[in-house]
C-alpha cells in the first residue's frame, strides 16, 4: 500500500500579470517560467521530492517527507526572487490523483487563480511523519524502446516528438483512469509516473494499451522508497535492468503486490 503527499504549485494571478500593463515578450515569459521551475525543482529535489512542470503556471510535486515549514520557505524564496508569488495546496491520499484533487480544492476554496487578492496561500494536510516508514512512494520510469533507432535517427525532430507525445498522452490517460496515477513527460523519451502499488501484470497491461492505442512500445522500471527521490532512483536502476535483460517490466526489489490496485 502507498500513501502520497501531493503539492499543487500555482503562480498567483499569472495570466493578468503577463499582459499588464501591456503584453510581455513571449521569450521573457518563457525564460521566467523555466527559471521558476528550475528553482522550485532544486528546492523540492534537495529535500527528496519530485516536481513536474505540467503547464508551468501550475506545477505538481510529490512531497512526501517535506513539511509545512519547508513549503513556507519555498514561498518566501520565490517571493524574494521573482516578480510573481506562488500558492501551495497540499493533500495526502492513497492514490496520487485523489491527493491532487484535495490539494486543488484547497486552493480553489481560497479563491480564483486569477484573483489579485489571493496570494501565497499555504493550505492543506501533511503526511504524519510516523506514517512515512510504512507507506512508501511508488515511482515508475517509462521510456520508449529504441527511440533513437526508430525515431531520432529516422525522422525529423517534430515527427519524432509527435510519436513520443502520442505515447505519453495514451499512457497518462490510461494510468489516471485505471489506477489513479499521475504521469509526466520529463524530456527525451522518458515518462515518470507516481502510482499506487501495482502488479507486474498491471504494468504490462498499460504497456500493451499504449502499443495498441499509439503504436509505440514502452518499457518500465518500478521503484519504491520513503521519498520520491529514493523511489525514483530505484526505478531508474530497474529500467536499466530492463535494458540489460531485454524485458519490459522490472521492479527494483522483490515485489509481491496484494492486487492490481
Amino acid at each position: 500500500m502507498t500513501i502520497t503527499q501531493l503539492t499543487l504549485v500555482q503562480i498567483d494571478n499569472y495570466g493578468p500579470w503577463t499582459v499588464t500593463p501591456e503584453p510581455r515578450r513571449e521569450m521573457d515569459l518563457q525564460t521566467l517560467q523555466s527559471r521558476l521551475f528550475a528553482d522550485v525543482a532544486q528546492f523540492i529535489g534537495s529535500r527528496g521530492g519530485y516536481v513536474f512542470f505540467t503547464r508551468f503556471d501550475n506545477m505538481i510535486a510529490v512531497t512526501n517527507g517535506i513539511d509545512r515549514a519547508a513549503h513556507a520557505t519555498l514561498q518566501e524564496t520565490i517571493g524574494n526572487r521573482y516578480p510573481v508569488t506562488i500558492s501551495l495546496g497540499i493533500d495526502v491520499a492513497d492514490t496520487p490523483a485523489a491527493a491532487l484533487d484535495g490539494a486543488t480544492e484547497r486552493l480553489q476554496a481560497a479563491g480564483s487563480a486569477q484573483d489579485e487578492d489571493r496570494t501565497e496561500v499555504l493550505a492543506g494536510t501533511f503526511l504524519d511523519p510516523s506514517e512515512t516508514g510504512t507507506e512508501p512512494v511508488h515511482i515508475a520510469h517509462f521510456d520508449v524502446n529504441d527511440a533513437t533507432g526508430k525515431y531520432t535517427d529516422q525522422l525529423n525532430e517534430f515527427d519524432s516528438f509527435i510519436h513520443i507525445e502520442r505515447s505519453y498522452a495514451s499512457l497518462m490517460e490510461y494510468l489516471r483512469t485505471a489506477h489513479g496515477g499521475l504521469s509526466f513527460f520529463v524530456g527525451g523519451d522518458n515518462i515518470i509516473a507516481v502510482l499506487p502499488e501495482l502488479s507486474a501484470e498491471a504494468y504490462q497491461a498499460a504497456l500493451d494499451h499504449v502499443a495498441d492505442d499509439a503504436g509505440v512500445e514502452l518499457k518500465v522500471g518500478v521503484g519504491r522508497g520513503q521519498t520520491a527521490h529514493e523511489a525514483g532512483i530505484a526505478a531508474k536502476h530497474a529500467l536499466e535492468d530492463c535494458r540489460y535483460e531485454g524485458t519490459t517490466v522490472e521492479f527494483a526489489q522483490p515485489h509481491v503486490p496484494t492486487s492490481d490496485d
